[in-house]
């Protein structure tokens, strides 16, 4: 069973709901150390202690929420930053590229139950992978998806 406290949310006072087991409550909480390049009330951006290419940073919000499913849409004011953050991560570090990748769940390849964006800068021939299409999309197999999703 998770278990959440609150905690004061910087200078307006108001109590964020955090889980006392998840790394990234611990961390916004400073017990865990980070390498941490911005904080304000709402998130928390640090270098990834594994990252896929120099400078790749985590980006979260400081409220816990396991997944992008969770995320009402009122709730989504924390992402405002991530263009500046981008930005200045990408000339930080002399990247020429970014890639910004959030999964949800585990089959996504999400490993910690708190919603993250990796932030990752790219550089020629850097080897990293890229997605690639298999194959283009036919209007059969568009069709079912288009009518499922707007059911």
């Amino acid at each position: 069973m998770k278990k959440y406290h609150g905690t004061l949310n910087g200078k307006d006072g108001k109590m964020i709901k955090m889980n006392d087991e998840c790394i990234f409550c611990k961390i916004i909480r400073k017990e865990l150390p980070s390498h941490t390049l911005y904080e304000d009330d709402e998130i928390l951006v640090f270098l990834d202690l594994f990252p896929a290419s120099k400078g790749h940073t985590l980006y979260i919000p400081k409220e816990h929420v396991s997944t992008l499913y969770d995320m009402s849409e009122n709730k989504m004011s924390f992402l405002k930053k991530l263009p500046i953050i981008a930005k200045k991560l990408r000339e930080s570090v002399n990247a020429t590229g970014l890639n910004i990748l959030q999964s949800n769940g585990k089959d996504a390849g999400q490993v910690i139950e708190h919603i993250h964006f990796h932030l990752i800068p790219r550089y020629p021939e850097d080897q990293l992978m890229t997605l690639v299409p298999k194959a283009q999309l036919s209007d059969d197999e568009a069709k079912p998806i288009v009518e499922n999703f707007q059911k």
